[in-house]
C-alpha cells in the first residue's frame, strides 16, 4: 500500500446547472473521491454558463448542498463581461476563455474580445485557454504581450507541446495539461461506436501520442476534462463530444507507473504539486489517498459512479486501485464505498 497526497483535477465538467441528467455536483464528486481526487475545478460552460455573479452563485449554491469533495468554480469569458469578472476573480477557480468553437454567452470569435480579459483579470488568478493549434499560438502571444500567466487546457498534438516547450524556454508564463485519453488513445482506436469516439480536442495520431509521452517534462498537469454525456446521447445521430474520466485517470496512470512509463514522483507532481501551485490551491490538511499499487482489476462502467453510464476504457485491465481517501481527517471513500456526505466538500475560494 502506498500513500499519495490528495489529488487535484483542474478540468471537470460537472453539468450543473442545466444538464443534471448527465451529471451533477453529487455524482461528479462521488466519482472524484472514488478516483482519489479530493478537489475539482469546475468548468463554466453549463446551461446557463457561469459568466456573472448570479450564475456563479447558482453553481456555488448547488455545490454547497451536494459536493462531497472540495471544489472551486471557473467563470467564463464572454464578449462584454471582462470588468464584471475581474470583480469575481477571487471567488473563482480562474477565468476560462474558449478561443475555439463554443456558443452563446462565452463565444469569443474575434481576438479583439480577448484583450479586455487579459488586461482586467488579476494576474494572481489563472486564465485557462481552450485553444487548439493556431489559436493556442495566438493565446501564447497574448500571454507574452500582456506579461501574464496562462494555462493551456487539454493539449493533444506534437506541434502544441513543442510550441509550449519553446515558449517556456523563452520565459513566457505558460503552463499546460494533458488528459489521459490523449495519452492512452489515438484516432485509430477500434471497438467504440463513432459517437463514443467524439471528443474535443479530437483523438490524435500515434505520433502525437508519442510526442506527449516524450515531452512529459513540458506538461505541468494531468487533468481529466471529465465531460460526461449519457449513452443515449453518445449513440445518437448527433453525438456531443466528451469523455468521462474522473474515476479512471489515477488507475490508468498507476498502471503506467507499473509499466515504468512514469514514476510515482512525476504522478504526484502533475496531480498535486503543480495544480496547487498553478491554481493557488491551499494545502488540504489531514488529506491523503491510500492506493494498492499491486491490485489488478478491470475497468467497467457498471462499477463507476458517474451518471453517464459508460467509459472509453471499458474492459481495460489495470494495476493499481484506490482503497481509501481521507479528506480533512475524515474517511471519504473506502473499499468502493463513498462515505463523505453531500455538502462535506468545501469551496477552496471561500
Amino acid at each position: 500500500m502506498i500513500q499519495l497526497p490528495g489529488l487535484i483535477d483542474p478540468h471537470v465538467h460537472v453539468r450543473e446547472p442545466g444538464q443534471t441528467h448527465k451529471e451533477d455536483w453529487d455524482t461528479a464528486t462521488q466519482s472524484a473521491l472514488a478516483g482519489g481526487v479530493t478537489a475539482i475545478l469546475a468548468m463554466p460552460n453549463t446551461k446557463p454558463p457561469i459568466f456573472d455573479d448570479a450564475t456563479l452563485e447558482l453553481a456555488l449554491s448547488a455545490a454547497r448542498n451536494k459536493a462531497r469533495c472540495d471544489y472551486a468554480q471557473f467563470v467564463g469569458a464572454g464578449p462584454d463581461n471582462a470588468e464584471a469578472l475581474s470583480a469575481l476573480a477571487n471567488q473563482s477557480a480562474g477565468l476560462k476563455m474558449y478561443l475555439d468553437s463554443t456558443f452563446g454567452e462565452l463565444r469569443l470569435d474575434d481576438m479583439s474580445l480577448w484583450t479586455p480579459h487579459f488586461i482586467n483579470f488579476p494576474k494572481h488568478i489563472p486564465i485557462v485557454l481552450h485553444s487548439e493549434s493556431r489559436t493556442m499560438a495566438a493565446g501564447i502571444l497574448f500571454a507574452a504581450i500582456y506579461d501574464r500567466p496562462i494555462h493551456i487546457a487539454h493539449i493533444s498534438l506534437k506541434e502544441e507541446v513543442l510550441l509550449i516547450k519553446a515558449a517556456k524556454e523563452r520565459g513566457i508564463k505558460v503552463t499546460c495539461e494533458v488528459a489521459p485519453h490523449h495519452l492512452f488513445l489515438d484516432k485509430d482506436l477500434t471497438g467504440l461506436t463513432p459517437g463514443r469516439l467524439e471528443v474535443r480536442p479530437r483523438l490524435a495520431s500515434q505520433a502525437d501520442v508519442n510526442a506527449l509521452w516524450e515531452n512529459l517534462d513540458v506538461i505541468d498537469c494531468f487533468a481529466t476534462d471529465h465531460a460526461p454525456h449519457t449513452v443515449a446521447e453518445k449513440d445518437s445521430a448527433s453525438p456531443p463530444p466528451g469523455f468521462p474520466g474522473l474515476e479512471t485517470m489515477l488507475p490508468l496512470l498507476l498502471n503506467a507507473v507499473n509499466e515504468k512509463r512514469l514514476t510515482l514522483n512525476i504522478l504526484i507532481e502533475k496531480m498535486h504539486s503543480n495544480p496547487c501551485r498553478i491554481f493557488n490551491i491551499p494545502e488540504q490538511q489531514e488529506t491523503y489517498v491510500e492506493v494498492d499499487e499491486n491490485a489488478a482489476w478491470e475497468i467497467r462502467a457498471a462499477d463507476l459512479h458517474s451518471r453517464c453510464g459508460w467509459t472509453p476504457f471499458e474492459g481495460w485491465k489495470v494495476k493499481g486501485r484506490v482503497r481509501r481517501v481521507v479528506l480533512r481527517g475524515q474517511i471519504a471513500f473506502e473499499d468502493g464505498k463513498i462515505l463523505a456526505q453531500p455538502g462535506y466538500g468545501r469551496n477552496i475560494r471561500a
